[in-house]
């Protein structure tokens, strides 16, 4: 039990340690990388943002309802019939 106290101490004492200073420059490589990445894509999604109108509203609605025109009805031909889930089949 003592040598683990000890151990602590020194450690509280010394806290650079025998591996200090020995990171691989593979890691800062890895790093500049990383913000390399997120600086491209903060710079993409800018510019997809500025693609986007001022304002959503709706003053103007007719290119949306020609847009949508005939999507929101169902026609008679097509119209398959819905099963009756209520319904049990008899035994």
């Amino acid at each position: 039990m003592y040598g683990t106290l000890e151990r602590v101490a020194v450690l509280a004492v010394d806290p650079k340690g025998p591996e200090f200073g020995k990171a691989s420059p593979l890691g800062l490589l890895i790093i500049l990388l990383l913000l390399a990445g997120t600086a491209f894509l903060i710079w993409s999604m800018n510019k997809q943002l500025r693609k986007l109108p001022e304002t959503f509203d709706t003053e103007h609605p007719e290119a949306d309802q020609a847009f949508d025109e005939g999507t929101d009805s169902v026609s008679d031909e097509s119209s398959t019939p819905v099963p009756d889930l209520q319904k049990r089949p008899s035994d």
